[in-house]
């Protein structure tokens, strides 16, 4: 069994993000929930682990990192990938230049190539900035995101506060020049002791370019968008069978913890369309009030004529003030515990459809529902897809369709179209 692609993801939902782009390239794909420990059972081409370390402790993200790595190569992976956001979700000491670097000295890696860009998803790099859509991403409302305010949209600034390894740049004239002009910029830099390189990329032809500019590196480091251009370097074609899945069951419903613009609007449209919505307070959970059996109660009738909406989404002046009063970590802890409790509760009462929003909030209701490994289906919009698991829960076993939506992807209707892709059959 061969390995091609080796992926250490950050976050759950960007893990599925990267998972379904290289499906949709044509790759067999294999998600895993942490490091597994044993080894793989079924054929893959590419395995994505998913990690839970985007805003942990960056000692503790390398950690868990290093440890991925050490699966994929006992699964004879010789080319990695550690996904990132495609808003370089970071502070000034994490994670990703720990964690790239930790990466690199582990694999004698003397040069890794850094970008966030996914054009689909309107994030693109120009002269090392990072912009969503139109505005720079410290103006895109990441600059108030309640755990990695974004105040920098300068990659090269960014990454350089991260890491003690000189970082440089690969700008978008030298990849609009091609496979030849890039390795010669890939050398150059070398030659200047540059071992880091932000590279621009506006449109999907860059990534193509990088990415044929990245056959037999031992390791990048980027958000999904650059995986495009991998599956050409080990002759694999697009294949629409790669992302069938088993056809989906039982009752749908949202489960929604994040507070980004995307997000609000979704759930605002949403709300605007008809559809039942729940909102729970931080500070009823604070006070030691069952929320979640609230919540529960409240869906449980509703779930027969269509899908429910429970969440915690707010704008940003909301969350600062509770924030305020509970603490960063503590109010973030408090509704992660609370959604995920919520997700279990859904698929008890026969939920086989679910929609989880927000990073932290997949990651901590996928742990609870105890999944260890997705098979990746159809796109819903650019990065999100239908995934297909089973749910281990007190009550039994059940098999589980699910989307695990990074806050900032989708587009307004996202919520009421998700439900229209999901029963693809094999």
């Amino acid at each position: 069994m061969t390995v091609l692609l080796g992926c250490i993801a950050d976050d759950f939902t960007g893990a599925t993000d990267l998972a379904n782009t290289l499906v949709r390239s044509g790759m067999r794909v294999l998600q895993t929930i942490g490091v597994p420990d044993a080894p793989l059972t079924e054929p893959a081409d590419a395995v994505v682990v998913a990690l839970k370390s985007r805003t942990i402790d960056a000692k503790e993200a390398v950690t868990q990192s290093l440890a991925a790595l050490r699966w994929l190569q006992a699964q004879g992976a010789q080319q990695f990938y550690f996904k990132v956001c495609s808003t370089f979700d970071s502070t000034p000491q994490g994670n990703i230049g720990p964690v790239t670097d930790a990466l690199m000295d582990t694999l004698a890696a003397d040069f890794a190539l850094v970008t966030p860009a996914f054009p689909d998803n309107a994030r693109t790099v120009f002269k090392g900035h990072l912009f969503v859509g139109d505005l720079l991403l410290s103006e895109s409302g990441m600059q108030h995101h309640p755990l990695t305010p974004m105040l920098d949209a300068n990659l090269v600034r960014v990454l350089q506060a991260q890491t003690t390894r000189r970082v440089g740049l690969i700008d978008y004239a030298v990849v609009a020049r091609g496979l030849q002009a890039i390795a010669a910029r890939i050398a150059q830099l070398r030659g200047d002791g540059v071992t880091l390189a932000i590279a621009d990329a506006v449109s999907n032809a860059d990534l193509l370019r990088l990415g044929a500019a990245l056959k037999g590196a031992r390791l990048m480091t980027a958000g999904s968008g650059l995986a495009i251009g991998l599956a050409q370097n080990f002759g694999i074609q697009p294949s629409a069978s790669a992302s069938q899945l088993p056809p989906a069951h039982g009752f749908q419903a949202i489960v929604s913890g994040s507070c980004s613009a995307a997000t609000n609007r979704q759930v605002a449209a949403f709300q605007s369309a008809g559809q039942p919505a729940m909102a729970i307070d931080p500070m009823r959970i604070a006070a030691g009030e069952d929320v979640a059996g609230a919540a529960l109660a409240w869906a449980g009738p509703l779930l027969r004529h269509g899908p429910v909406l429970v969440y915690s989404s707010a704008e940003a002046s909301e969350v600062k003030a509770v924030q305020g009063q509970l603490g960063v970590a503590d109010a973030g802890a408090l509704v992660e515990a609370t959604l995920a409790r919520i997700g279990c509760g859904l698929v008890a009462l026969g939920v086989g459809q679910l929609v989880v929003a927000g990073g932290e909030t997949s990651g901590a209701c996928v742990q609870a529902l105890g999944i260890s490994r997705l098979r990746i289906g159809p796109q819903i919009d650019p990065g999100v897809p239908w995934c297909h698991a089973l749910a281990h829960q007190d009550t039994g076993r059940t098999a589980l369709h699910i989307a695990l939506k990074s806050g900032n992807f989708g587009g307004d209707d996202f919520f009421t179209k998700a439900f229209t892709s999901v029963g693809t059959a094999a």
